[in-house]
Formats: structure tokens, sequence, C-alpha cells
């Protein structure tokens, strides 16, 4: 046995004993370095603002965008099927080379011409979509889920924010924007394939895990379109509550710099990662909170009221920003708060406290991807309104309308959600597995 293997083996050994907080920490810091990681090849392109440039009627930094966001979409869709039916034994390797790709995506941008740079971070995003699932993977199905995903879900949160805090830092080196996003992609990567190692080690959720939250397993064709058809219209209403939500947080994340300008704050690069610490606290703060109720209907529910109370918050907060009752970094701040805390339950507890409710046996990242998939045609659709209809508006100006409507419209949303999933769920009642195609 190699070196290599015998450390694997003493750790995978030591995770079958471990008590749940020392699991617990190991795997949340093993996902969430992963997925911080990824990041720094996601989004440090956004700290450029790649002024005075134009390509196919856009502006640049607005098509290098678009090119992204139609990758990752695009990935969103076919990781419904890729995620939702991958063996846990092929995560990791699948993470190594969708991350390498992403990479090299970066590299074709920094010696393209303004139309290419735009093919490369369609390039760029297009494996970086199905990142989230596989990652995911390795926690969910558990009796700490909400408090891994919690931790998972603190490493966009504050990645974001940081990543760019490290482009700009190399652009104020001299690196130029074209090199920019690939170097801080390779600051990155050893970190990332120490981390992916790490989460390979987890074991499969216990059978007391299984008994908790319901077995997980593969979905493929049938048992998708079986849970579609059982949830269809609450599936409906908190897809389009996804859309806007994902638009949302899009914006704000990829047009943060031109924000901060606004603001008053462009000088200050570590505003990116410094409002984000908060906003990272409070969501942990309220995923933790639903983690320690145990009963996975009441639990579903109260997920409701923590998204819809996020949204009244992005609404509230906007409203005292321009009345001139809070500054301009704290309301910042309290809409990612508001933002964060209606969106990270899609991608955490929310479909897989459902699923424990229901006793549907299957995979919540399925559902996490459906949702994702149409969340990023929104991203779209919103920077083409606000490219063609309302170009003469400012940055800042549109984004406030912008968190008008995505803060009443969301809360409106998730109180019709959780009306409907009243009626529709009870005591849950497991299913026995559906048969698994060849």
């Amino acid at each position: 046995m190699s070196a290599r293997a015998g450390v694997a083996a003493r750790i995978e050994a030591w995770l079958v004993r471990a008590s749940t907080p020392a699991f617990s920490g190991y795997a949340t810091a093993a996902a969430f370095v992963a997925y911080f990681s990824m990041y720094a090849v996601r989004k440090p392109f956004a700290a450029a603002p790649f002024a005075g440039q134009a390509v196919f009627g856009l502006d640049l930094k607005i098509a290098l965008v678009l090119g992204q966001v139609l990758g990752y979409a695009l990935s969103k869709f076919l990781g419904i099927k890729f995620v939702s039916e991958i063996a846990p034994r092929r995560r990791a390797l699948a993470l190594v080379g969708l991350i390498g790709a992403a990479e090299l995506a970066l590299v074709a941008f920094a010696v393209l011409p303004p139309s290419g740079q735009v093919v490369a971070m369609f390039c760029n995003g297009l494996p970086l979509g199905a990142v989230w699932g596989l990652v995911f993977g390795f926690l969910e199905g558990r009796r700490t889920t909400e408090l891994l995903g919690a931790g998972l879900s603190t490493s966009y949160i504050v990645a974001s924010g940081a990543v760019k805090s490290v482009g700009r830092w190399l652009l104020a080196q001299g690196v130029s924007e074209a090199w920019m996003p690939s170097l801080t992609g390779l600051l990155f990567m050893p970190a990332f394939a120490l981390a992916v190692w790490l989460l390979a080690r987890l074991p499969q959720p216990t059978a007391t895990d299984e008994a908790a939250r319901t077995r997980r397993e593969p979905m493929f064709a049938a048992q998708r379109l079986a849970f579609v058809r059982r949830f269809a219209l609450g599936i409906l209403v908190l897809t389009g509550a996804h859309v806007m939500l994902t638009a949302y947080r899009d914006f704000r994340d990829n047009f943060a710099a031109e924000l901060w300008h606004a603001l008053g704050y462009g000088d200050a690069p570590a505003m990116f990662t410094y409002s984000e610490i908060p906003v990272a606290l409070a969501v942990v703060a309220g995923l933790a909170a639903i983690y320690r109720v145990r009963d996975n209907r009441r639990a579903f529910f109260a997920v409701h009221g923590l998204m819809a109370g996020g949204a009244v918050l992005v609404a509230g907060s906007t409203a005292l920003f321009e009345l001139g009752v809070v500054s301009g970094p704290v309301w910042m701040t309290a809409i990612g708060i508001g933002l964060y805390l209606g969106y990270v339950p899609f991608g955490t507890v929310l479909f897989d406290r459902l699923i424990a409710a229901t006793g549907a046996v299957g995979t919540a990242v399925f559902m996490i991807y459906v949702t994702d998939a149409f969340g990023y045609l929104g991203s779209i659709g919103v920077l083409l309104f606000k490219n063609f209809a309302h170009a003469d508006l400012s940055w800042i100006d549109f984004f406030l309308r912008f968190s008008y409507v995505c803060g009443l419209a969301g809360a409106a949303a998730f109180a019709g959600s959780a009306w409907y999933f009243a009626r529709r769920t009870g005591p849950a009642t497991p299913q026995a597995p559906a048969p698994s195609e060849p």
C-alpha cells in the first residue's frame, strides 16, 4: 500500500468513528474550501471594469457576464441529468476535470480578442455549473445536512467578494485585465485539489442518517418525472421565486464594482469582502436554527418563513436607504443578508427537508438543478433587459428598482408555496425505492 493510500485509509477509518461535531467540522471545511476555490475560476473577472469596450452591440462587461451565464445556465440544464445520476465514487474525478477545463478557458480568455473572450467565458461557465451539485452530493441526506449546507453556503457568500478582492489586488500590481482571471484561479488550484481529495474520503450516509432523512438514490428519468408531477404547482412557484433571486444575486455580484463605485467606495477593494462577512454569519445562524427543528415537515415550513423574511428585508432596507435612514454599506450588507436568506436554502435544506417530509426516495440535487437552470435564464433576461430597455438608467438606479421587485414578489411567492405544500404534505411516509435503470 502506498503512503497516500495509507493516509486515505486512516482518514476514512477515523471518519467512521468520529463524533458528530468532528465529522461535521471535517466535512464542512473540505466542502467550504472546494467551493471557495471554484469561485477563483468563476468570479475574478467581474472585478475588472473593461471600460470603454463593446462587442456584438453590447458593453463588453455585460457581454462577458452574458457569455459566462449562458454557459453556466446550460450546465445547470445538463446537470439535471448528469449530477442526478452520477455515482458517488465518480464525483471527485468529475470535479477535478470540470475545474481544469474552466481554468483552461480563462487562459484562452487572456490571449483572445474581445469577441473570442466572450466565447472563452461561455466555455468557462459551462463546466462550473455542475460543481455545486457534485460537492453538495457529498453532504446531503445526513442528520446534519443543515449545518453542513450552511458551511458550504458561506463559501460562495464570502468567496465572491474575496476572489474579487484578490483580482483587484492583482490589477493594482500591474497584472492586465486579460490575465488577472486565470492567475487568480491558478493561485487556488492546490487548495481545491486537496479539498476534493478530503471530500472523497467521506463515508456514505449511515442507517441512522437514512432513518432521519430518507435514503438518497440517483434519480433517473422516470423518478424525476414522477416527482415533478407530484408537486408540479409548488415547484413552479418556487422556481419563479428562484429565477428572481438568482437574477438579483447575479446582478449584485457581477456589478458589485460598479455599485460600490456609485456609493463612493470604488477605491476600497476590501469592501467586496468586508460587506459579505455579516451576510455569511446571518445565513449560518438562520440555517443552524432550522437544524434544531427535528420534525421534517415543520422544518420545511420554517425554511419558508426564513426565506420570506429575507425577501421582506431586501425591500425594507432598500426603502430605508432611499429615505436616508441607513448608509450605502449598511444597505449593501442588509440586502445581502435578505438575498441570501432567501437564496441559500434552495441549494441546501429546502428540498432536502421536502424529500425527508414526504418520504420520496431520490436526491435533493435534482430539484436544486431544476430551479438553478431556470434561475440563470432569468439572470440572462435581466442583463438583456438592462442593456436594451434601460440603458439610460445608472447601475445603482436600476438595482434599486430591482430590489423592490425581488423583495415584494419573492415574499408573495414564498407565502404561496407554503400554502400549496401545506395542503400537499403530511406525516412522512417513506416510499420503496423505484427500480434503477441499467
